[in-house]
């Protein structure tokens, strides 16, 4: 089998190899040549060609959020790199592992006025995990180094080995452990192409091999806090971003019957029972516009808040906790406790199932009626949500209602940024979906990307479900050989950031929609009659259903569905809506 003859560049192919890493997305160059050759010679690895190294990187983001394992991204020299920062960014709060591999020019050429050479050591250092930076191994080009930069061969080979071999190492145990990106840079002297024959390096030995790293746990007398749980009156449990099945049946049901306890979840929280929450901005819009809202948000403020997972969309919910702060705030994480609502009380680094079976294991609050008070809000809503869906015209609100409804059940569903998101939120949705969105950094750049690596592995088809914006801004996702068949997208077209239309910058003045609602007229149906995807519109109720009838049937090609909506009143709806509510 061939491989690069420069021992850095098999070095790190052996060493992804031994951690069992099969996933690598390349993008072209010749500084990565030694890496290129070598991934894609050796038939261990599934290697990725993707030439849009932003949207290479959140390909490879949505690889690994799905499979819950590290993916490999190579690149060259220059500003190539910078282009995976948005995801890395995306990763890094996302605490979704990514091993990024640099080619880079050796250390003498830097700054010296050579091509496509830029300061690339620790350029992610305020987002990334652990940066690798790997000395120059020369022993392939020995002459060149001699004339050029002599003080470089003053190092041993064993040395430059044993100093990337240990740098490797401590990369790659954080990728695993703290499920954080990773940056290794290697700079590769010329000649870049040559290969030979023979047997991959050996990676294993006894310093390379990762050890779990068990949670910290928490030292707390858990009697006492069984009985601060018991006698709480009013609790409340917020989930952010959770990937879907990882919490167990049993602890939902309790969570769920449990009289003294509220479960505010999201679109992204993946968690489903019929007396949990799942649109919280419907609870808390009605009480802000009330005239006893001091008094309500008084009855809601939790003398307990749990939390876990990720990130959580909903403003309204934060501002709620932050000026309603609860008596104590527990949060169960792993590895780190954000303290957003800023009174974090106890951190329980143990994962959410672990801390729940102890804190549930002998609840009682029959007496409590805080449940049951929100219950009647919750059905209240519900109800006024269906009378008003009845009485609106074509709209954004509307699409929602329809679209979520009709998602064939088991698929993945990806929402992009940012109204989409937020406009799931306000709906039911079918507790056989996954949902997705990158919340980490709530970006609208690299939604489709991450759909389409997301699906690569799935074995259910995916839908996205995009703004115009946010579908435009990463259509080179579309520019790659990876989009499944079943995969489909579903492009919301109201001409623009609809989202900016309901805060309060909107003043109706060109300089609004030129600069904040950004007002287009762009539609996708070239887009995807160049990349080969078949396409349909819909700009009302009877054409959307029409279109809804056969988009999710098999078809030999990935199909797009764009809506156009009207812009100047999807935000009047949206707004009546929670008029209607109150």
């Amino acid at each position: 089998m061939k491989q690069s003859v420069i021992p850095s560049a098999k070095m790190v192919v052996a060493a992804c190899k031994s951690k069992g890493i099969r996933d690598i997305v390349i993008s072209p160059g010749s500084r990565n040549a030694p890496l290129t050759l070598s991934f894609s010679k050796n038939t261990f690895f599934n290697c990725y060609s993707i030439v849009d190294e932003r949207s290479a990187a959140f390909f490879a983001l949505g690889m690994s959020q799905q499979q819950k394992r590290p993916v490999a991204l190579v690149c060259t020299s220059g500003s190539a790199l910078l282009n995976y920062y948005p995801a890395i960014a995306e990763a890094f709060y996302s605490t979704i592992p990514l091993i990024v591999i640099s080619a880079d020019r050796p250390p003498y050429k830097i700054d010296v006025g050579d091509g496509q050479t830029i300061r690339q050591d620790n350029v992610f250092q305020r987002h990334i995990g652990y940066s690798a930076n790997l000395k120059l191994d020369v022993s392939h080009a020995v002459g060149r180094i001699e004339r050029y930069a002599p003080y470089l061969l003053q190092t041993g080979q064993s040395k430059i080995e044993r100093y990337n071999r240990k740098e490797l190492n401590q990369a790659f145990n954080v990728a695993f452990m703290s499920k954080l990106p990773v940056h290794i840079n290697v700079p590769f002297e010329e000649p870049l192409y040559d290969l030979e024959e023979g047997e991959h390096l050996d990676f294993n030995s006894a310093d390379t091999k990762i050890t779990s790293q068990e949670p910290l746990g928490f030292e707390e007398d858990l009697g006492s806090l069984k009985q601060l749980w018991r006698k709480a009156g009013k609790k409340m449990v917020l989930v952010g971003v959770n990937h879907p099945n990882t919490i167990e049946r049993e602890l939902i049901e309790r969570l769920g019957n449990d009289a003294s306890v509220v479960v505010f979840t999201e679109t992204t929280s993946n968690l489903h029972h019929p007396n949990f929450f799942p649109s919280i901005d419907s609870i808390i819009f009605p009480i802000e516009k009330s005239e006893h809202q001091h008094k309500l948000f008084k009855e809601l403020q939790p003398d307990i808040l749990l939390t876990f997972g990720g990130l959580v969309v909903s403003k309204k919910v934060k501002a709620f906790l932050r000026n309603y702060t609860p008596k104590q705030h527990w949060h169960i994480d792993g590895m780190k406790a954000l303290d957003t609502y800023f009174c974090l009380s106890k951190h329980f680094r143990t994962n959410p199932n672990a801390m729940l079976k102890i804190l549930l294991s002998e609840t009682d609050n029959s007496q409590s009626d805080y449940f049951k008070q929100w219950h009647q809000v919750k059905r209240n809503y519900e109800r006024k949500r269906a009378a008003y869906l009845k009485q609106i015209g074509f709209s954004d609100f509307l699409v929602f209602d329809i679209l979520l409804s009709t998602i064939p059940d088991k698929y993945q569903v990806h929402l992009a940024n940012s109204s989409t998101v937020r406009y799931a939120q306000l709906f039911d949705m079918n507790p056989t979906l996954g949902v997705f969105c990158n919340r980490g950094t709530s970006g609208i750049d690299g939604s489709t990307s991450t759909a389409v690596g997301g699906a690569i592995y799935d074995s259910n088809p995916t839908v996205l479900i995009s703004g115009d914006l946010s579908f435009f801004y990463d259509s080179n996702a579309l520019w790659n050989s990876y989009l499944r068949k079943d995969f489909r997208i579903i492009i919301i077209n109201n001409s623009g950031g609809g989202i900016f239309r309901i805060l309060p910058g909107n003043d109706g003045s060109d300089t609004f929609e030129t600069y904040f609602e950004t007002v287009q007229s762009t539609n996708a149906y070239h887009l995807c009659k160049q990349f080969g995807l078949m396409y349909k519109s819909a700009n009302d109720t009877t054409s959307l259903r029409d279109a809804l009838h056969t988009f999710y049937d098999e078809s030999d090609y990935p199909k797009v569905l764009e809506i156009f909506t009207p812009r100047k009143i999807n935000d009047k709806i949206l707004l009546g809506y929670f008029d209607f509510i109150s």
